[in-house]
């Protein structure tokens, strides 16, 4: 797990100035605490400088020629000695700075000194380089792992990038008239002098609609997001982005796929254990982040199984009641017999608020993020890789909204008559205004969407700001910048690539498209990479997604309640109270926080002139959201949260840019 950034440029171009070179890859620092590299094909066209100062000192010997120069921070998890990058291949004509794990690597190496490869590390990383020999851009389908990275091929003067198939690892990049900047994180292409910072309307619309900025667009114009699944090579100044991969849930369940739900718990025990066993493979320290749900519980098990020591698992807790797992994941460290270590976040840890805002890039308003920092720091204190649960809730309809989708579904089946009765408005009497009413409030969210279609329906129960407060909370500046402007699509396109299944399944492949690598996984990988931590995920190995895509969703769901065949097929490490708990999110008491300890902070960022100034937002509009959380008539926690980190964002990365 590592940190990678670079250009290629045309030979239109100025070669990349090594000292910028040096400062795009130090912003990434974090994520590879233990060793830096660099190639620059105009100073050391066949090799890779031993360090920064020796690549300054070198004069440029190819200008005018297209070239490329990558930069490389190093978490060394596997071949702890000799897995340095940039590496190369025999030659010194095939260049790569890798991002991730490949957990397949062994297996791939055999067959590739068979072919009469010669391989000088025992890195997952020297395995890709010799794979793009033989299958060039369509080497990434034999890889399975996690990954971002770039080749630089100095004999067709091209780079090729590619990210994995789920997302776990980003890719940002920006396309100028002659050269191609790209990065793991943002905040290495701002390390370049001179690249403008404009928010971008649409962007700033979506942002504050799923409470993150979807691929492929950045916050700010011009910087882009590779897509999962995707690929792209640039040469001659032109970039070709295409998917090479896609989850198996475009279609009916294809054939090979277990015919009964036995024969299915049978496959995925034997799928999901191979996946752990993988991702076990590790020259350094690792354990499992254990929240005591399902998934994590799962993990932790196959995991202790698997090992002859007891594991260690790591948990995070809060003083209030209710956002807090801490008894579950006592229940099952006691059942797993791990080693089980736990931290309590307190109101003050919004200390790490400022923190959080700048390692993010963009503005994200999953408050999760603050427990997920947090855990990620207490677990690096122990170990240098940790496994999670992450996916479980997407790929088998873990959430309580495919509940909801499912309810939908039945009013679509209902005569027209009650179908226009339910959405008739009747629910706008409902009084639903304090915590203690959120069941009526929840309702009324519920059947207000009633008369949307489905895929829209879900996005309102979803939305941070649906479609009935945005158009309030803009100014009319930017309200005729957006004009025609539809949020809507991103999902829509998600929804579209699996037309042929029931509803609730092409939700769940809308969730795999969408929330989870924009929301889920960037969460996991930027609060991790922050403390130097790598995170696995079995439960996205591509076996394991495409084995659960295949599943019917009866097999899913059962009596409204989701993962009933992961239950049935990991019981033997599900304590019984684990098995029938009702999901908690990992979330964070936000209205608690904004209504005590943290109002001042509230009211005093977000009604400060200088936010309320900047153009984005009618003043009323939010002076009106304060008033209305804060006396307690509403609860607007999450809107104010993403209002708060926004303004955070531009504070540290506009407003100090200028």
């Amino acid at each position: 797990m590592c940190g990678i950034t670079g250009v290629a440029w045309t030979a239109a171009a100025v070669p990349l100035d090594a000292a910028v070179l040096g400062r795009m890859t130090t912003s990434i620092a974090h994520r590879g605490p233990d060793d830096a590299g660099y190639y620059h094909s105009a100073l050391c066209p066949d090799r890779a400088p031993s360090n920064l100062q020796e690549l300054q000192s070198l004069s440029p010997a190819l200008p005018g020629v297209p070239g490329a120069a990558l930069g490389f921070r190093r978490l060394a998890i596997i071949d702890v000695a000799g897995g340095h990058q940039p590496l190369s291949n025999e030659d010194g004509t095939i260049w790569i700075a890798f991002n991730g794990e490949i957990y397949n690597y062994l297996e791939l190496k055999s067959d590739l000194e068979r072919r009469g490869h010669h391989f000088r590390t025992s890195s997952d990383t020297e395995t890709i380089v010799h794979l793009y020999e033989e299958q060039g851009v369509d080497c990434v389908r034999s890889l399975r792992g996690m990954f971002s990275f770039a080749i630089w091929d100095s004999v067709r003067r091209q780079l090729f990038l590619a990210r994995d198939r789920v997302g776990k690892k980003l890719l940002v990049y920006r396309l100028e008239s002659s050269r191609l900047l790209f990065g793991s994180e943002l905040k290495a292409l701002l390390a370049v002098p001179g690249l403008p910072r404009a928010i971008d309307p649409v962007s700033l619309s979506d942002y504050l609609t799923y409470q993150y900025v979807p691929h492929p667009r950045s916050i700010l114009q011009g910087f882009q997001k590779l897509p999962p699944g995707h690929r792209a090579l640039y040469r001659d100044g032109q970039l070709q982005v295409d998917r090479y991969w896609q989850p198996a849930f475009a279609s009916p369940p294809p054939t090979g796929i277990p015919a009964t739900a036995a024969e299915a718990r049978q496959t995925l025990r034997k799928t999901l254990t191979e996946a752990v066993r993988l991702r076990m493979r590790s020259d350094v320290p690792l354990g499992a982040f254990l929240s005591g749900g399902i998934d994590s519980t799962i993990i932790a098990g196959l995991m202790q199984q698997l090992s002859d020591r007891p594991i260690k698992t790591f948990s995070i807790g809060f003083p209030v009641k209710a956002f807090d797992e801490r008894s579950y994941a006592r229940m099952a460290a006691e059942r797993l017999k791990t080693e089980h270590h736990e931290q309590v976040v307190e109101p003050s840890a919004l200390a790490i608020l400022p923190k959080l805002v700048a390692h993010y890039d963009e503005p994200f308003a999953d408050s999760s993020a603050i427990p997920t920092m947090y855990l990620s720091e207490m677990t690096r204190q122990h170990v240098t890789v940790a496994l999670s649960g992450d996916g479980g809730d997407e790929l088998f309809a873990g959430y309580d909204r495919y509940r909801a989708v499912q309810l939908g579904e039945r009013f679509d089946r209902l005569p027209a008559f009650v179908r226009r009765f339910l959405s008739s408005g009747f629910w706008q009497r409902l009084p639903a205004s304090t915590r203690q009413k959120s069941r009526r409030r929840r309702l009324k969210r519920l059947l207000s969407a009633l008369s949307y279609s489905p895929e829209r329906r879900y996005l309102k129960w979803i939305s941070i700001f649906d479609d009935s407060r945005l158009p309030g909370l803009w100014s009319d500046s930017l309200l005729e910048r957006l004009g025609g402007t539809d949020s809507a699509e991103f999902l829509l396109q998600a929804y579209a690539a699996c037309p042929q299944r029931d509803f609730t399944t092409r939700t769940t492949c809308a969730d795999v498209l969408t929330y989870l690598p924009c929301d889920i996984l960037n969460k996991v990988d930027i609060a991790s990479m922050a403390y130097g931590l790598e995170v696995r995920c079995p439960l996205l190995d591509q076996e394991v997604v495409d084995l659960a895509a295949a599943m019917p969703i009866d097999w899913k769901i059962q009596k409204g309640k989701g993962k009933q065949i992961l239950i049935e097929t990991f019981a033997d490490l599900l304590p019984p109270a684990i098995q029938t708990r009702k999901k908690m999110g990992f979330g964070v008491p936000l209205d608690h926080w904004f209504r005590g300890e943290l109002a001042p902070l509230l009211k005093d960022v977000l009604l400060d002139p200088r936010s309320l100034g900047r153009g984005w937002f009618r003043p009323q509009a939010v002076e009106q959201l304060v008033d209305e959380h804060v006396s307690n008539q509403w609860d607007h926690s999450y809107r104010l949260w993403a209002l708060l980190v926004l303004e955070l964002w531009q504070q540290h990365y506009l407003d100090s840019a200028n």
